[in-house]
This record gives C-alpha cells, structure tokens and sequence, in this order.
C-alpha cells in the first residue's frame, strides 16, 4: 500500500456557529484517484477547500507528506495542490495568457502549447480568445493551467458537472491518463457513482459533515459498500 500523501485528522469547519465539517478523517494515498463522495451538503466541496487552505479549518489538521500544511506558506501548499473547480474560470486575452496566469505569477514560465497538448488540446489554440472554447475546452485549460505549477496532487471539484456527456467522458480519461502518466496524486468530488466506478481507486464518504468510511473501490462496489451507496442514493 503507497504512503499517504494527504491526510485529514480531526477537521473540523464552522461558519457562524453551524458546523460544516465535523471532525472529518481521511487518507489520500499518494499516486492514487481517492473519490470523495455523498449525499448534497455532506461538506465535500468544504473538504478540498480545506485542504488547499482557501479556508482555514476551525480544528483539526491536514496533512501533506506527514508534514502539517498550516506550516506550509498557503502559496507554496497550493503549488504542489493544485484545484480544478466546478465552474472552469479562464483568464487573458488567449489561451496561451489562461493557461500560464498562475506559473508567471509565480515569476515562471511554461511552454503552453506542451501543456495545451498535455490535456488533450491542440498547441494551435494557443492564440484563440479562451471565452470562444467550450465549456469542455475551458476545463481542460483550467487544468494546462494547475499542470503548469507542477503540482503533486490535484484535487477535482465535481469537474464535469457542467459538461454534457461526451466532454465528461473526456475529462475522466484525462484525468485517469493524468494519473497513470504522471503520477498525480488526485482527490475527486463526484455525486456520480457510476463515474466514480470508472474514474476512483479508493472511496471517501462523507455525511452531514462527517467521515462514514472509506473503502477500496472494489470493495465499494460490492457487497461491503452496498449500505454506503443506498444511504448516498437515499435509499435509507
């Protein structure tokens, strides 16, 4: 079994006296696709922005390589834990300008038509006004742009919930191709079982702001997980 790469101990999140997460456990082992899934309001989304430190928990701690990330300078800690949001937000006047917004803020730079190609889209794009992509476009170059920090994990929030069916197929086999090339260390949030079946090594869920289980994605898929996925169904 890898080594964790990410480790939540006790997380705890309260915005105004309601607890959002509540004590939350959970391990991301390194070089794997962990999805994090359950009922709406269980507190995934809250989760992966705890863990990039684009909200600071309430208590508990988050882990990277067994180091405490509230050690971390949050800029370097989201260099090497890059986040893909729901809604693809694209900046510049091109493509090129989009995908390299973060690395040359870092005072780097990248070859944007290596990355471009990376994610499953042609160098020639470089030069279009990203506002002209599609939605699908657009989060592949979201991504060209996290990739472009050389991130060691990527966590995904519900990537494809925006996408009609051909791009969200296109996204997970980037995303399973990502991980199998790279090696990335990746946390995705779905409220897609049968795309969590497709895409996750290892199942995370989460309920009303806390850890239920997690469990290999075999084992979830079988009997063992049958209760996790009728309680995520509402079925219980």
């Amino acid at each position: 079994m890898a080594p964790l790469k990410i480790e939540v101990s006790g997380l705890g999140y309260a915005v105004g006296g309601v607890e959002i997460l509540k004590s939350v456990d959970a391990g991301m082992q390194g070089g794997e696709i962990t999805a994090v899934v359950g009922p709406s309001g269980a507190g995934k989304s809250t989760l992966l922005r705890a863990i990039n430190r684009l909200i600071e928990p309430s208590s508990g701690e988050v882990y990277l390589d067994g180091r405490p990330t509230s050690a971390l300078d949050p800029l370097e800690l989201r260099r090497r834990v890059g986040m893909v949001f729901q809604i693809p937000a694209v900046f510049g006047d091109s493509v090129e300008e989009a995908v390299l917004y973060g690395v040359r803020l870092s005072g780097k730079n990248a070859d944007p038509g290596r990355l471009l190609e990376m994610v499953g889209l042609d160098a020639s794009l470089a030069g279009r006004d990203p506002q002209s992509l599609s939605v699908g476009q657009q989060q592949r170059v979201t991504m060209a742009r996290t990739l472009a920090l050389e991130p060691e994990a990527l966590l995904l929030d519900e990537p494809t919930s925006a996408l009609d069916e051909a791009a969200r197929r296109r996204i997970e086999e980037l995303v399973g191709d990502l991980n199998a090339r790279l090696g990335l260390t990746m946390v995705f949030v779905s409220h897609d079982l049968v795309q969590v079946e497709r895409v996750a090594d290892r199942v995370i869920v989460l309920a009303e702001g806390r850890s239920v289980g997690a469990w290999d994605k075999e084992d979830f898929f079988s009997g063992a997980g049958e209760r996790a996925r009728q309680f995520i169904a509402g079925r219980l």
